[in-house]
């Protein structure tokens, strides 16, 4: 038997509220004091984990689609990432709503609870290519140790790449997925090609990734801003050292090699005269030819005029020259 035109097993009429799941959703807020502010704070941060569940489902995706070739898949899925990164970002604009003292208001009542102790997020990083965490995370969270074992995106770059017949190296291909990802001239050497059709799947798939990367680092830049601006320079309520230790995490990029090789990329551009230049030079051609070719008739009327009257008179030009050094 197929499954009723309702969608329900029962028969009973699907509804937005119960596809949905509202009645548990609207449920899970419990704020732990009665300051206005603190609903806010516990929504925002509530939308920030279904973001990175999201952004977890859509980078495994990517993954996927990565090795298994599939430029035009991989792109929309990438992209798709960096748009919810932009709308993360975006949502810190309604928290800065929040002026210190109103989280002040509620603040004793987070306890030790942190961002920071966030799951997901840590996930995440894993994926971009984190593999340096603290041993007691390592150890309490099963979906962060096997995504520390799992390709980082990469890893799965590198296997498109490849696929795609670019000159990855082998040692990239073959390395330990659980080791940090270092820098690499040959990899590098491989997306100077890649970027040399800078039009290409290849070097469309790559920006894609720079996006994702660059959104990273943003959210990070505008966290670090909110908490200065809320908290100023005390400690987190996980006892990490707040902005500091935020500001530390700044401009540290999940994909090194992408970002290196803008520095070489003008060493595969090959300079093409602008269309005025060579509309110039057309124009200017045939006054040029003329005028050598009126230098070639003086030249050989002049020359052969002297050569007639230095006959006439016994002297060559040049025997006239040395006489009159002599002299």
């Amino acid at each position: 038997m197929g499954e009723p035109a309702s969608g329900r097993p029962d028969g009973e009429a699907l509804t937005y509220g119960g596809y949905l799941a509202l009645d548990r959703l609207l449920d899970c807020q419990e704020p732990r004091t009665r300051a206005h502010d603190e609903l806010l704070f516990v929504i925002i941060h509530q939308v920030y984990e279904l973001w990175f569940k999201q952004i977890l489902h859509e980078a495994d995706l990517l993954q996927r689609r990565l090795e298994d070739g599939d430029s035009a898949g991989a792109l929309g899925t990438a992209r798709r990432i960096a748009k919810i990164l932009k709308t993360v970002v975006g949502q810190l604009d309604v928290l800065e709503t929040m002026t210190p003292r109103q989280f002040a208001s509620f603040r004793d009542a987070l306890g030790t609870s942190s961002g920071f102790q966030s799951a997901q997020f840590r996930q995440i990083e894993a994926v971009l290519g984190r593999r340096t965490f603290p041993a007691s995370d390592l150890r309490d969270d099963e979906g962060l140790k096997a995504a520390v074992a799992r390709r980082s995106l990469m890893d799965s770059l590198m296997r498109y790449l490849s696929a795609h017949g670019y000159p990855v190296p082998d040692a990239a291909l073959r390395r330990d997925p659980s080791a940090p990802w270092r820098s690499d001239p040959g990899v590098q050497e491989a997306l100077l090609k890649v970027y040399a059709d800078d039009g290409g799947p290849a070097a469309e798939v790559c920006e894609a990734l720079v996006d994702i990367d660059e959104g990273v680092q943003e959210w990070r830049y505008r966290h670090v801003k909110m908490v200065e601006r809320t908290i100023g320079a005390k400690l987190g309520t996980g006892g990490s050292a707040g902005a500091d230790y935020l500001r530390s995490t700044l401009f540290v990029p999940a994909f090194p090699d992408l970002w290196e090789v803008r520095s070489r990329i003008d060493e595969t551009v090959t300079t093409e005269p602008s269309a005025a230049t060579e509309r110039s030079a057309a124009t200017e051609t045939p006054a040029a030819t003329e005028a050598s070719a009126d230098t070639g008739r003086s030249a050989d009327t002049g020359t052969s005029a002297d050569t007639g009257r230095s006959a006439a008179n016994g002297t060559s030009a040049g025997s006239e020259g040395s006489g009159d050094d002599a002299e």
